[in-house]
């Protein structure tokens, strides 16, 4: 065992040794050219561990533990209405491939929208460059995703002793998880470029109606595909594979599309926002327009648009839908006893993301129809309004849905008749905190809120600096607000909890907590669609722009020749940047849904470990408690990881924003030109993408191997260090977020309704806006694929610790815990100096330079 165990952890730490330096010494370009040496290395690696006495793969012991022992129930063995719970969940595979259909349908539909040739040139620009994107960040995702596979087979095939099958199909289902995220990033992106050019088309018949209606239709094709396409993979997983298989291949699934989304989240965060800031700080700079045309970093930010809150949010949205489930699947599998009741939950559980998946398109549709009686001819309308109405009639369906299915799909539960409502109304406490929450939010972020007033008012008086501290102000009062409405939330869900289903399972609250998180998705097309109006509304307003349409001869004439209206392009303008302020308060109002179903979440998934190491909650217990000092200090610890996070992760930017910027001022060609090359453009690009993924690998491999680390220290450490990122991580990305969205919306009322772009204000709110980039677009948002990433990795680390230590003693376990955190402190350090920005003169340089004055 010890030989086994030592190679399988050499040849993982040998692989990412190779990976780094042939980063480091060739260039982000080249670490593709690797895949295939680290595809044999794997395959030996696999080879020899079938093959070795200590390593050969066999029948899992009896008395494995945790999740890797799980075994789901027969679901035909209940009746729900005449019809077995097998049987009635395929029928939610026809309403999977309804909202398939659904998004299919709204692609065509955008695509086939008219749109002026000139404005589609630049949407076709952009997607090239986001598609090379897309494919380099692939190319990345399968070289950290052998990380993942060595852990994988290390603890399923060496420690537990699995068959070689079941240990491909926990890998497989892993890929079908990255595959997942990686899928409905690609559709999203793909939909928002199609949808941009034409949002910008729309507004030239100066009405308001299209600006709103074209970007909130490609944010719900988004929303619907990846929830049916999430919900298909679990159901196949559910319905198809067998039972002693499924829990595995649920862990796998999680784990990979928690990777996916945790790469791209933190990948595209650091590109938008390096790109962001290169284009903004043009405008100081050079005193150009936003969007000018000439400026090479545009089409990067228009990428970036695309990256950071289009791919992101989806593959965030895709994990965060799915992990949620896994977490309760599990819940429901460690901590009822009764197979029956168990089969009820699991069955009433999916008939619910079925319901809600229905609710979603009801109130889509219902909300569709009142916007347009009420806006359908009006020259201006308030943006907000409509995609606030989604929302709340969102909500109200899906509780009134929840309540009636819950009656007819569990009248009893365990022989109790009462408990259909009240879990009902502890689901319903969540889907009310997915419209509440948005609202608390533009309290803070709107651009009609007093706090972003009040950041516009203070760089009016004091510059920057005061304007900035406003935006600070508004972040913290924030996360008061909302950590209260979620806590008030949670705890209406756990009294509700406490009337009676104590008696069916183990650990009540932590279920109503984990349902509380399953109500924050009840709205999950919906809240993806609000989120992704975002992007498109922001690139709509480049593409007007850097299309020059005003320009083209004969415009005016050639537009009512071919289309049949006369262009108001003064109206047009001022139409795109009020439904980006719209867009900027949406985006801002999807991130705490998100980050809080990740914390609310992933007290499930911690409980799933507590029970595996207390044994059913029946020894050890005392050592969850401040009396225990690993306990103790894993909360400790926790914080740390999080502030070290919120900094590389805004040092990638800071330091590829100066990369970018230094290429852009020396490039851009204000007199001579009416647009930047294309080849300009796409250097811009490539500076972006450089930094996002050599900012990546640091940070992921930190995260990976701390992880690791802190598992094999002591598991109780381990515990208290994941509940404390996820507590630290949900006020850092709740204060970060909101007060990155009053300062980028305080700048928007100074160019939007104040009129004062290229005035000493406007240059105020344009340095607040780029603090706040990375604070909202890249530290904030990226903490909840972590969290969970941290989370799920953490089941197999942890019991692979205890595994080993079982078999091997407890000095391999402190010797591996002090490697992998030698291993993790190493990245830590070279997420700063690694990425710093070198300063112009040396320390010696600089000391002669103050002698001499």
């Amino acid at each position: 065992m010890h030989v086994s165990v030592l190679f399988s952890l050499s040849v993982l730490a040998l692989m990412m040794l190779v990976t780094f330096r042939t980063f480091l010494a060739k260039g982000l370009g080249h670490v593709w050219n690797i895949r295939s040496r680290v595809a044999r290395m794997c395959a030996a690696s696999a080879a020899l561990l079938l093959l070795s006495p200590l390593g050969a793969f066999a029948a899992p012991p009896e008395n494995a533990a945790g999740e890797a022992n799980l075994k789901l129930p027969d679901l035909s063995q209940v009746s729900f209405r005449g019809i077995n719970g097998h049987n009635l969940l395929l029928f939610g595979i026809l309403f999977c491939i309804f909202g398939l259909l659904f998004g299919l349908v709204s692609y065509s539909r955008l695509k086939n929208l008219p749109v002026h040739r000139a404005m589609g040139e630049i949407s076709q620009l952009i997607w090239e460059t986001c598609k090379t994107y897309l494919v380099t960040q692939g190319k990345f995702l399968c070289l950290l995703w052998v990380f993942i596979a060595a852990i994988i087979l290390l603890y399923f095939g060496v420690l537990l002793k699995y068959e070689a099958i079941r240990v491909m199909i926990i890998l497989f289902f892993s890929l079908v998880g990255i595959a997942g995220s990686y899928g409905v990033a690609w559709f999203g992106i793909r939909v928002n470029t199609f949808a941009n050019s034409r949002t910008a088309f729309a507004s030239l018949r100066g009405k308001a109606f299209p600006v709103y209606q074209i970007p909130l239709r490609a944010g719900m094709s988004i929303g619907m595909m990846l929830i049916s396409v999430e919900l298909l993979m679990m159901l196949i997983i559910l319905l198809f594979i067998p039972g002693d298989y499924a829990g595995p291949c649920f862990i796998g699934f999680a784990i990979g599309e928690s990777l996916g989304a945790a790469a791209l989240r933190i990948a595209g965060g650091i590109f938008t926002k390096i790109a962001d800031i290169g284009s903004d700080l043009m405008k100081i700079v050079f005193k150009i327009k936003e969007d000018d045309a000439r400026n090479p970093g545009v089409i990067a930010d228009c990428t970036g648009d695309n990256a950071g809150d289009s791919v992101g949010p989806t593959a965030d949205g895709f994990e965060t839908y799915g992990v949620t489930g896994v977490a309760l699947i599990t819940f429901i599998l460690l901590a009822v006893k009764d197979p029956i009741v168990q089969v009820q939950l699991l069955v009433w559980i999916f008939v619910m993301r079925v319901i809600m998946l229905v609710a979603s398109a009801v109130a889509y549709f219902l909300n569709g129809a009142i916007a347009k009686v009420r806006f359908g001819n009006a020259d201006k309308m308030n943006f907000e309004a409509p995609l606030t109405s989604l929302v709340w009639i969102t909500s109200f369906v899906s509780i009134v849905f929840t309540y009636v299915i819950s009656k007819v799909i569990i009248p009893t539960l365990g022989g109790d008749s009462s408990q259909w409502w009240k879990l009902a109304t502890i689901i319903s406490c969540g889907t009310l905190a997915g419209a509440l929450i948005p609202e608390l939010v533009k309290a803070f972020t709107s651009t009609e809120s007093r706090h972003v007033r009040e950041v516009v008012t203070s760089a009016q008086e004091g510059g920057a600096s005061l304007g900035i501290l406003s935006g600070f102000v508004a972040g913290n009062f924030s996360g008061y607000y909302l950590g209260l409405a979620m806590v008030l939330l949670m705890s209406i869900g756990s009294i509700v909890s406490t009337l009676g289903l104590g008696t069916l399972m183990l650990a009540p609250a932590v279920f109503a907590f984990g349902l509380v998180a399953f109500g924050f998705l009840g709205m999950g097309p919906v809240t993806i669609a609000v989120d992704s109006y975002g992007p498109v509304t922001d690139n709509a307003q480049s593409v007007y722009e850097l299309s020059l349409i005003e320009q083209v001869p004969n415009v005016k004439e050639g537009i009512k020749k071919d289309f049949n209206f006369d262009a108001n392009f003064d109206r047009a303008k001022d139409t795109l940047e009020e439904g980006d302020g719209a867009g900027n308060t949406f985006k801002a109002t999807a991130k705490p849904v998100l980050i809080g179903t990740a914390v609310v979440g992933a007290t499930t998934m911690i409980f799933s470990i507590i029970m595996a190491l207390t044994h059913g909650i029946t020894e050890n217990v005392d050592k969850l408690s401040l009396l225990h000092a690993p306990f103790f200090l894993g909360l400790v610890t926790g914080g740390a990881v999080i502030y070290w996070f919120s900094g590389a992760a805004t040092q990638a930017v800071s330091t590829g924003a100066y990369r970018a910027v230094e290429f852009i001022k020396a490039n851009i060609k204000l007199e001579s030109t009416e647009k930047a090359s294309v080849s300009d453009s796409k250097k811009v690009v490539a500076i972006c993408t450089q930094y996002a993924q050599k900012g990546m690998l640091n940070i992921f491999i930190a995260v990976f191997f701390a992880t690791l680390a802190f598992a094999f220290v002591e598991p109780f450490f381990f515990i208290g260090y994941l509940i404390s990122i996820a507590i630290f991580g949900l006020y850092q990305a709740i204060f970060m977020a909101n007060a990155g969205a009053a300062w980028d919306n305080a700048k928007k009322i100074v160019e939007v309704e104040l009129k004062q772009k290229g005035t000493a204000l406007h240059d105020a709110t344009v340095i607040c806006d780029t603090v706040g980039d990375p604070f909202k677009d890249t530290s904030s948002v990226a903490l909840n694929p972590v969290i969970k990433f941290t989370t799920l990795f953490g089941l197999l680390a942890v019991e692979l610790a205890v595994k080993l230590t079982a078999t091997s003693g407890s000095g391999l376990t402190r010797i591996l815990a002090l490697a992998f955190f030698a291993v993790s402190i190493f990245f830590v350090y070279r997420s700063f100096y690694g990425m710093r920005i070198e300063a112009q003169l040396s320390g010696d340089k600089a000391a002669s330079a103050n002698s001499a004055k």
